[in-house]
């Protein structure tokens, strides 16, 4: 979906699932570009390995996101961050798994309160919800 709504400009993605650290967008990103974040639980769950405060964690990833729209301005580009929601379905059996899960749904909350747009895509169908 992101790729077809910005095929005919540059994206700069950057991806828990190919291994890249969060902080590294930093070096990546083009001025001009749009930047592409996936893989938020990744990025949590490598978060939690080493500071077992949630709140701690939240503020962490919140003054990223606040990081992010700064830059946002300064590179103008945009910023796009992908986020699967977790919500749905069976609640884990396993402790750290359910604060990952609690972990993402208020990392994606916040996220949506700080953007000016916010899509929901099920099965591939998007919907603007904000």
């Amino acid at each position: 979906m992101v790729r077809k709504t910005y095929e005919n400009e540059k994206l700069v993605w950057f991806s828990a699932y190919e291994s890249q650290a969060v902080d590294g967008w930093k070096d990546s990103w083009e001025k001009g570009s749009n930047l592409v974040l996936e893989g938020w639980e990744i990025w949590l769950e490598e978060a939690l390995k080493v500071e077992n405060d949630d709140f701690i964690v939240r503020k962490k990833f919140l003054a990223l996101l606040k990081e992010l729209a700064q830059a946002e301005m300064e590179r103008e580009g945009r910023v796009i961050l992908i986020m699967l929601e977790v919500g749905r379905g069976i609640v884990p059996v396993e402790a750290h798994l359910r604060r990952l899960r609690d972990l993402s749904g208020w990392l994606t909350q916040d996220a949506a309160s700080q953007c000016e747009e916010v899509h929901y895509i099920w099965h591939g169908i998007g919907e603007q919800v904000r």
